[in-house]
């Protein structure tokens, strides 16, 4: 059995949309999407999670307004490039800040509901950042 890449739960208070988007995200984020990666059409992505198709849909519309992905109509949706911002600009700065601060509310929220520390966390983070660097040289 073939697990799917994206995942939602229905017991959780977040909208089935937003679980959907952010689970799209970190597979891009986390390297298991790249870009040019065809993503599952609506239709078959909803059946494989067992939701509505136009909440996959509205997603996918969402993720294309942001830049994230790029559908070609009669072909499929994929992921595009995302341009990484200056890090020495003060707003990409405080919009960045902006952006990761509810992110990382939520990821110290769930970690810590699974009886995960915010030291484990970091450590996790840092091994990432260690293995992504080596695979990148």
């Amino acid at each position: 059995m073939v697990l799917p890449m994206f995942s939602v739960n229905s017991a959780d208070p977040t909208p089935l949309y937003a679980q959907l988007e952010r689970s799209i995200r970190a597979a891009i984020a986390a390297g298991r999407l790249k870009e040019g990666d065809q993503l599952p059409t609506a239709r078959q992505l909803a059946v494989d999670l067992c939701i509505n198709a136009n909440t996959v849909a509205k997603v996918y519309a969402e993720l294309e307004r942001a830049g994230v992905v790029a559908t070609q109509r009669g072909i499929g949706t994929f992921v595009r490039s995302i341009p990484t911002p200056s890090p020495t600009s003060a707003t990409t700065r405080r919009d960045r800040e902006r952006d990761l601060r509810p992110l990382v509310d939520r990821l110290l929220a769930d970690a810590s509901a699974l009886g995960i520390s915010l030291a484990d966390v970091i450590q996790y983070l840092k091994s990432l950042e260690t293995r992504r660097a080596k695979e990148r040289t």
